[in-house]
């Protein structure tokens, strides 16, 4: 696995989504790239899975692509690949992303699930290492006290010497969850001051949906196609 960067902006504050529940996390920072016309600056390259490179409108679609918007000096990891049997290594990678940069703050965007949840009123919760954070924190959503953070997250949170941020949004679906992919916009914007109108931007994140839907159902059928050819080989 590498991590390579064309530009090494300063202090920046790191946003990832990597996929889970609802893919309320890559749901979020797809939003979060197109409305701050955010310009890619690197990638992380995965030897250690299958490549599978998506194709959108004419453009490839990294795997885990790394964006950065000037005016708010956010750096954006999203992420389309399947992170499974990867997750320790590519929590090494954001974590050395962060060290590169010198980053304030990692702030992870995950799904949780909540089949019952009220879909006008999704809930978020919130669970940092960091004092000054959670005072900013306090002021926006409850703290989450009891639960399991798994996957890059979870990997992340071990990690003592960065900043790190997660932000927990319940979704009712395993399905993408644009609805509570808003949520999500919408705490980040209170918490990080974006001066995002989330609000007349909810018809707009369920184009965001679709988009990854597509592209996630392609990349599995693709996976599964090469796993045929092998079957079909050894046979």
């Amino acid at each position: 696995m590498e991590l390579v960067l064309s530009k090494k902006p300063k202090n920046p504050i790191i946003i990832q989504g990597f996929p889970g529940f609802g893919l309320v996390g890559n749901i979020a920072t797809e939003f979060l790239i197109e409305h701050l016309k955010a310009e890619q600056i690197g990638s992380i390259k995965i030897k250690e899975i299958m490549p599978v490179i998506a194709l959108h409108e004419g453009k490839v679609v990294h795997p885990v692509g790394i964006f950065y918007d000037k005016n708010t000096n956010i750096v954006l990891v999203h992420v389309i690949a399947n992170a499974q049997g990867v997750e320790w290594i590519l929590a090494e990678q954001i974590a050395n992303l962060a060290k590169q940069l010198n980053a304030s703050e990692i702030i992870s965007i995950e799904g949780v699930s909540a089949p019952y949840a009220n879909e006008t009123n999704f809930q978020a919760f919130y669970y940092t290492n960091d004092e000054k954070c959670k005072k900013k924190l306090e002021a926006v959503l409850k703290p989450l006290k009891e639960g399991i953070v798994v996957g890059v997250t979870g990997a992340l949170l071990l990690d003592v010497g960065i900043t790190h941020t997660s932000i927990f949004v319940e979704s009712h679906s395993g399905m993408p969850d644009s609805k509570a992919a808003a949520k999500a916009i919408e705490v980040l914007d209170k918490y990080l001051g974006l001066s995002i109108d989330y609000q007349p931007l909810l018809k707009q994140a369920e184009k965001f949906e679709e988009k990854l839907k597509k592209i996630m159902e392609q990349s599995q059928s693709a996976v599964a196609e090469q796993d045929k050819k092998k079957l079909d080989y050894i046979s």
